[in-house]
């Protein structure tokens, strides 16, 4: 009986091998290595945003089956989820904090990769779809936000398209885009609807699968220092195999991520709001989400026009400046002899992280 099964089994595996070609697969995990050092903890954060997109796009096809697109009945069957579906209440939850918990993850993962340097040459187009990847989880956030049709999402979403309205030359036809139509409203949800659950999932895949094939191609960056000592005392560089030790670790790191995750969605259910109504005023103290904060503050604080230039205007023009500049760190961060400027860019992402965090706690305090 003993050797039937071994038959079997052997059998089976031969067979999966012809059609799987799985032995190639076990000697790239064999052979692939993750450097070892003081800083290796922060390369969990990359798998981690990864697991917590995961949770989005699992979470979002169980909301899917009950909510319904339109003015009439996009708030009252998300109050359908919340309170008659089994543990509805616990899943929406789960994919609001999860988005929010992905943001956050994508923006520590941006800033260990620049204070690890980790963009230096040839890694120049990782680094760029990495920045198009965080862009399009911040328009993740954006689209879902008006999907519950609550108040507070309808105004922050007409503030966000009256900002795009003011751009020069694109600006009109850009918010006529976003909201279909001149104002907000059912088009508007309609269209950000198409986005979250189309058009935006099928650029992230793209996407993800562009970051992670050039991560594979040329494998996890080792900080210029660590290169430096490790040439200095002529010993090779410390690295564990990536499976099992690193995969057992980034396991450990996304059931951390997925207990802080389910104990903030239990503990502080996502609250539902009021019902947006186009015809009454905006309410007071109106923000938009945390990751929108700096931006938000910083214009609010612009007087209505600098010289000849409306303030909002000049403020957005700096932004999106600031936007192309970061996302060209590669180019300029690097001299003519090839060498990386460690300190300037060491500085500017100091300077970018102090702007954001003390705008973004101002911009929710004020």
């Amino acid at each position: 009986m003993r050797i039937r099964l071994g038959e079997a089994s052997e059998s089976f595996r031969q067979w999966a091998e012809e059609r799987l070609g799985l032995k190639e697969v076990r000697d790239f995990l064999a052979h692939k290595k993750v450097p070892l050092h003081s800083a290796t903890i922060w390369y969990y954060f990359g798998g981690i945003t990864l697991f917590l997109f995961v949770i989005q796009v699992l979470t979002g096809i169980l909301l899917l089956l009950y909510y319904r697109p339109t003015p009439a009945e996009a708030y009252e069957s998300v109050q359908f989820i919340m309170t008659r579906v089994e543990f509805g209440w616990l899943v929406r939850s789960i994919h609001s904090w999860s988005a929010n918990l992905m943001i956050l993850s994508a923006f520590i993962h941006m800033f260990s990769v620049v204070f690890l340097h980790a963009y230096r040459r040839p890694r120049e187009v990782t680094w760029l779809s990495g920045i198009a990847l965080l862009g399009l989880s911040l328009a993740f956030g954006f689209s879902g936000y008006l999907l519950p049709w609550n108040e507070i999402s309808y105004f922050a979403t007409k503030v966000g398209t009256d900002m795009a309205a003011s751009l020069p030359w694109i600006g009109e036809p850009l918010a006529r885009f976003l909201r279909g139509g001149d104002d907000v409203g059912g088009a508007t949800l309609t269209r950000f609807f198409g986005f979250h659950v189309a058009v935006l999932p099928g650029a992230m895949t793209l996407f993800l699968l562009v970051h992670l094939a050039l991560v594979q191609k040329f494998g996890i960056s080792v900080p210029p220092k660590v290169e430096e000592a490790a040439q200095q005392n002529r010993q090779p560089l410390a690295q564990m195999p990536f499976f099992p030790n690193f995969f057992l670790r980034e396991l450990m790191a996304w059931y951390a991520a997925l207990g802080v995750l389910g104990s903030l969605a239990a503990l502080f259910p996502w609250e539902l709001g009021v019902k947006a109504d186009p015809f009454a005023p905006a309410p007071a103290g109106i923000r938009p989400e945390w990751y929108f904060l700096a931006p938000f503050y910083t214009l609010k604080l612009l007087p209505s026009h600098v010289w000849f230039i409306e303030g909002e205007l000049l403020g957005l023009m700096a932004f999106t400046l600031l936007g192309v500049f970061w996302a060209m760190l590669p180019f300029w961060a690097v001299d003519r002899q090839g060498a990386v400027r460690t300190r300037l860019v060491t500085g500017a992402g100091v300077a970018l992280l102090a702007y954001l965090g003390t705008f973004s706690a101002l911009g929710y305090w004020r």
